[in-house]
């Protein structure tokens, strides 16, 4: 017994005193730790199993690969599907999209989900397409967005549910002929709204329709107004109703709006602004009364006292008396005249007194010109 376990302890001692011929553990891989203490492919499977079931091992996906509709550039953020003949909005958008353009389409209508999971989206470019419909619930995910351009399409009124974020909208050329009351309803940001273009009238507009709003700017150009709009936002600095068939600015139509700095009344059938309308404007700076059918400058102007440009050409004024512009007492306006314009109408320039214009800046700024009847 003994002889043969002396034999086993030499042979013992002389395998640790042998040189290792193993090298180093060097991980090369994630499975390299769970290899070493497997000693089958049953360990392997178990393993897998368990991964399967809850595991704390985390799953390694491969990076998200961007992604842009066929046909568009997706760049910085940027995604512009315009001029491909679209019938409906593209899938695969990427999500941080910031500025979609989908102009010039052919797209018909907006689906509820077109736009789902683009909550970051910050502008949408829809102008001069074909959408006659919008599902109610269509802006729904796009909680940031500020700018929406909806011109030249065949909306008949305005879409439900904007976002309330939105900044600015611009609905032009569309064929809107009603706004309910309550359309813009929640939208406290908005500050600029372009809705000319629209065959409206002047009971289009619901009591109530633009309740809420805050505006600074509102374009009702190239519609069928007959008058001044009632109840439009006190805020606006800037109103254009350009381009309508306004045969007269009465006492009232303009008490609401003392903040206004320019408004734009060029382009109508306007005979006669009624005396003291003008007095509901003191901060006004700019007055487009041109391409209508005055006869005389209209009366209050000399009372403006920030009053800086009046567009009166094109009119039938033949007679500019020595006030009709500045005030009699001096220092009593507090912005000079920069622009004057009384061209295209049959009025003798020589006529006019030179002292009519004493609180203009430079005569340069007076344009008369020669009737031509």
């Amino acid at each position: 017994m003994l002889p043969h376990c002396s034999v086993l302890l030499l042979l013992c001692v002389v395998r640790l005193l042998s040189p290792s011929s193993a090298l180093p553990f060097e991980q090369r891989g994630f499975w390299d730790f769970a290899m070493d203490s497997m000693d089958s492919m049953d360990s392997m499977m178990t393993m897998m199993r368990d991964e399967e079931e809850g595991s704390a091992v985390e799953e390694i996906l491969p990076p998200d690969i961007p992604m842009c509709p066929f046909g568009c550039h997706c760049q910085l953020r940027v995604v512009q599907c315009s001029d491909l003949g679209l019938s409906e909005v593209p899938k695969n958008i990427p999500r941080d999209t910031k500025f979609l353009d989908l102009q010039n389409n052919r797209i018909t209508e907006l689906k509820e989900n077109d736009f789902a999971g683009l909550t970051n989206l910050y502008g949408l470019s829809l102008r001069n397409n074909l959408i006659s419909k919008v599902h109610p619930r269509a802006f729904a995910p796009l909680k940031h967005m500020q700018k929406l351009y909806f011109s030249k399409n065949l909306l008949t009124t305005i879409p439900k549910n904007l976002p309330a974020s939105l900044v600015e909208m611009r609905i032009h050329e569309n064929r809107i002929k009603k706004v309910a009351a309550g359309a813009f309803s929640g939208l406290s940001n908005m500050n600029c709204i372009e809705m000319g273009a629209n065959p409206i009238h002047n009971s289009g507009f619901e009591p109530g329709a633009f309740k809420g709003l805050k505006l600074n700017y509102l374009r009702i150009s190239e519609a069928k107004l007959t008058g001044v709009p009632k109840d439009l936002p006190e805020s606006l600095h800037e109103l254009h109703l350009d381009h309508n068939e306004i045969q007269a600015v009465e006492l009232e139509d303009l008490s609401r709006y003392k903040n206004l700095y320019r408004l734009g009344l060029g382009y109508n059938h306007i005979r006669n602004i009624e005396n003291g309308s003008l007095s509901y404007l003191p901060r006004l700076r700019e007055l487009h009364l041109e391409n209508n059918r005055l006869t005389r400058v209209p009366r209050g102007l000399p009372d403006m006292k920030y009053l800086q440009v009046v567009y009166l050409h094109s009119n039938n004024i033949d007679q500019v008396s020595v006030d009709d512009f500045c005030p009699r007492g001096f220092g009593m306006k507090r912005a000079f005249y920069n622009g004057i314009s009384l061209f295209a109408n049959p009025v003798n320039y020589w006529e006019v007194q030179p002292a009519t214009f004493r609180c203009v800046s430079d005569r340069l700024a007076i344009q008369f010109g020669n009737y031509k009847k």
